[in-house]
Order: structure tokens, then C-alpha cells, then sequence
């Protein structure tokens, strides 16, 4: 089995891991912390471990233990409780913008993989990694 390590943050819902890329100072433990705060738990934040396996590229701590730390810009770390690792189901590059409203379908190692809309929307990327994944515009209704 490969494993990597990539700069990323990773939560995870109902053991389906969001993978948020991003260059330096774009939102990525922002946007983790948004969503734990919404019920996902926090894989990793800053460094990511990424693992080929059966189930796919698995996200998980580069470090393991009970807590992991996440930054809080303006407050600080925060050490909060770890969730396992997780196969990566959904994929957001928040260093690259999405210019569509309904983006074309792309993937990132198997997993669908988002550009950062303009206005986002961290209660719909959950409840689009608790699903199968945003649909295929192209896709035939019922498909």
C-alpha cells in the first residue's frame, strides 16, 4: 500500500472522509471547523495522510491519537477528538475557483472533486459527503 502525506484538511461523516485542498491561508481549517461544527468529526487538519487500499485513498492523521489540533485563526489550536480514518468520498479545492453553477463532473483518485463556488456552502458539502456525491448535470434523469 502507498502512503503519502499531503498539506490538506480531512473531516469525516458516517465514514465517508471530505478531503479540502488549497494553497496556504485559503480556508481549509476554516471550512473544517465550519463543518465540525455541524457534526462532521476531524480526521486531520494541515497534514493529511493519504493511504491507497482496498477501499480507495483512505484520509487519516499523520499522527494517531485521541485528539488532533486544528487551527482556530485568531484563537489558536484547538485539540479536538479524532475520528477514524476513512475512505475519501468527496474532494473540494478551495484554491480553485468554479466558475459553473452546476460544475462538470470531475474526480480526484475516484472521489468527485469540487472547485470553491462562489458562495459555499458548508451545510450543503455535508450533506453532499453524507450522500453518493453531488449528481452529474450530464446524467439522464433517473440514472
Amino acid at each position: 500500500m502507498r502512503r503519502e502525506t499531503i498539506h490538506a484538511s480531512a473531516v469525516a461523516a458516517e465514514g465517508r472522509a471530505l478531503l479540502i485542498l488549497g494553497p496556504s491561508g485559503s480556508g481549509k481549517s476554516a471550512l473544517a471547523l465550519e463543518l465540525i461544527a455541524l457534526g462532521a468529526g476531524l480526521v486531520a487538519d494541515d497534514l493529511v495522510a493519504l493511504e491507497e487500499g482496498p477501499e480507495g485513498c483512505v484520509a487519516g492523521p499523520v499522527r494517531a491519537g485521541a485528539t488532533q489540533p486544528i487551527e482556530a485563526r485568531g484563537l489558536g489550536i484547538l485539540r479536538l477528538p479524532a475520528v477514524e480514518p476513512a475512505p475519501v468520498r468527496l474532494v473540494i479545492d478551495l484554491g480553485r475557483p468554479e466558475p459553473a453553477r452546476l460544475p462538470e463532473r470531475r474526480l480526484w483518485r475516484g472521489a468527485p472533486l469540487l472547485f470553491r463556488p462562489a458562495r459555499l456552502s458548508p451545510a450543503a458539502l455535508l450533506l453532499a459527503l453524507k450522500s453518493a456525491g453531488p449528481e452529474d448535470p450530464e446524467a439522464p434523469v433517473g440514472s
